[in-house]
């Protein structure tokens, strides 16, 4: 274990996360929440902090995405060998799942930072030997499966990050929970830490419940010690969102691991609620902006929800001709992105000339993957999130004639991509019917809808784009980070006001908003989108290029410097990590 050892003798912070964006070749992420933990991790590198990251292995992937002749989406097992970017580690645990142990591994990566820092990711791999075929399953397929095979995935993730740390030599001192897929790990901590009997409700008791003396006596209740060792990030507003499972299904999963009774006193009452379940056990709680937190303490009234806006790590989002050229004048910009309010004061000619490298870099990965050419002249719209109702994809597409007359007066194209989940049969008919308004409109609007979004293809859509759209239906995006990318690479957004726009929408100076209040409809919102596309965004980049290149480097220095994951990874220190009652 010789590779471990010094980050066994500094690291005192771990943070659990269902998936984590390593690599582009390490397929343990499916979007959003995987590419943050992947953000973190590089910061956390970057600026040497004393964390150690943990994850399942996900050895197939969460899904390869192939579109069919008539649009639709086709799933299919996305694998990797995690022998080619990890080590074994030889400490073993076991986890009593469905009255069996359930044996898990741990494999090794090591992120390592340019600026000489590095942070260790530790996968858990259920697929041993002494296992039988289907518990070797439980970490294969990313979110695969129904409700219990999720609940299994989730016990070995919580529990099993615990018991693995301890196994091999860490000693943690704090726990960062990222969404409440990894809430059982509070609930072992909680079995690890005795509360001698008391004749009445402890005061950290978070039950409302009438008081039963016999099960707050064997609650193995220290509630206090263990929200002092734990923060819980959530990362969703929609109510969909958050896992829930029959409690006749945890008591089958988990059997004797702590008692039902106990369980609906902390996870609620009539299902095991897994963000109810980490909010009551963890004394720093945040949502990922500040409009996410409020609206998260109108979901759970009660709580205590402070909000940490997420942030993107700029060395890696920044496409390299524009990190050449921050090098030059902003020096120090990678271990210190508050320098970038600096960049206002970059040469227009040589902030062009980055952009039209990563534009025509682009350019060359869409005809590469698709095969479909466009061109350097005309404004380019990029559009890449998860495919699902909320996120209105289809906003464009409201108004097809609309459209293409926008078009006549000022040309522009569209590249779109962006995965349903293998569940979400609305968010595949989105993609289908996506491809049909591509259809239809081809020879008016050159469009594109690229299969297989990643990060590689991410880095390239975020920096090579002119314009960054964003429509999903307010207030259910939580934070949203693929426009602060965006926005690093000084691409201007365009964006329904909710989640992190709503903090850095500064109107015709970083980018634009998409109604004027956060309660639009959909219909106003398309309405509004068509105007501000027709009089106000294409006609300034067709006819005020100074003042469009002036917006770009507003984006870049007023965005940059504050929405990145070095920020947010402070802010966690001194909040949660190292703040103590």
């Amino acid at each position: 274990m010789t590779g471990l050892d010094p980050f066994i003798e500094r690291s005192r912070i771990a943070y659990i996360s269902m998936e984590i964006a390593i690599k582009p070749e390490i397929h343990t992420y499916s979007g959003g929440l995987g590419i943050l933990a992947g953000d973190v991790a590089r910061s956390c590198a970057d600026l040497e902090l004393p964390v150690v990251l943990v994850t399942l292995v996900s050895r197939e992937g969460y899904l390869r995405q192939e579109i069919a002749p008539d649009g639709r989406q086709v799933d299919h097992p996305d694998p990797w060998i995690p022998a080619d970017w990890a080590v074994p580690l030889d400490a073993m645990i076991a986890v009593e799942i469905e009255g069996r142990p359930v044996w898990t591994r741990a494999w090794l990566h090591v992120v390592e930072s340019p600026l000489g820092g590095d942070v260790p990711v530790i996968l858990l791999d259920t697929d041993v030997d002494q296992n039988n075929a289907d518990d070797r399953r439980i970490t294969d397929r990313l979110y695969g499966g129904d409700a219990v095979h999720r609940l299994r995935q989730e016990t070995v993730l919580g529990i099993g990050a615990a018991r693995m740390l301890r196994a091999l030599g860490f000693e943690i001192e704090f726990y960062h929970l990222n969404e409440g897929h990894a809430a059982l790990l509070a609930v072992e901590l909680l079995r690890r830490t005795p509360n001698p009997v008391a004749n009445e409700r402890p005061d950290d008791c978070p039950s409302d419940a009438p008081f039963d003396q016999d099960l707050c006596a064997q609650c193995l209740f220290d509630v206090a010690h263990v929200r002092a060792r734990c923060a819980f990030t959530t990362h969703t507003p929609v109510e969909a969102g958050h896992d829930r499972f029959d409690y006749e299904d945890v008591k089958r999963v988990l059997g004797d691991f702590i008692r039902i009774d106990q369980l609906r006193l902390l996870g609620g009452p009539d299902l095991l609620n897994m963000t109810r379940l980490a909010l009551n056990l963890s004394g720093y709680v945040n949502g990922v902006a500040r409009r996410h937190a409020e609206t998260t303490r109108h979901l759970f009234p009660g709580y205590r929800i402070s909000a940490v806006t997420n942030g993107v790590h700029p060395a890696t989002w920044v496409h390299p001709g524009l990190a050449r050229l921050l090098d030059g004048a902003v020096p120090g910009w990678g271990l210190e992105p508050e320098l970038l309010v600096r960049a206002d004061q970059l040469p227009n000619t040589e902030v062009c000339a980055a952009h039209q490298e990563a534009k025509h870099a682009l350019l060359e990965e869409i005809q590469r993957r698709t095969g479909v050419a466009m061109t350097p002249e005309r404004p380019l719209i990029g559009f890449a999130r998860r495919m699902t109702a909320y996120k209105r994809p289809d906003l464009l597409f409201a108004d097809l004639e609309r459209l293409r007359s926008i078009s006549r007066l000022f040309p522009f194209q569209l590249v779109m991509a962006g995965k349903a989940h293998p569940r979400d049969e609305p968010g595949k008919q989105l993609i289908q019917e996506i491809h049909g308004h591509i259809r239809d409109l081809a020879g008016d609007i050159p469009m594109t809808f690229v299969p297989g979004y990643d990060m590689e293809f991410a880095h390239a859509l975020v920096s090579g784009s002119d314009i960054w759209l964003n429509t999903p239906l307010p207030p259910l995006e939580a934070s949203g980070t693929s426009g602060m990318k965006a926005a690093l690479n000084g691409v201007l957004c365009l964006s329904t006001l909710d989640g992190w726009w709503l903090e850095a929408c500064i109107e015709g100076v970083t980018g634009w908003a998409i109604g004027d209040t956060a309660l639009g409809t959909a219909g106003d919102d398309a309405e509004e989108l068509y105007v501000k596309l027709e009089r106000t965004v294409l006609p300034l980049c067709y006819g005020d290029r100074d003042r469009w290149v002036w917006m770009m480097k507003q984006s870049l220095s007023k965005i940059g410097s504050y929405f990145n994951s070095h920020r947010m990874m402070k802010s966690y220190a001194v909040q949660a990590y190292f703040a103590r009652p």
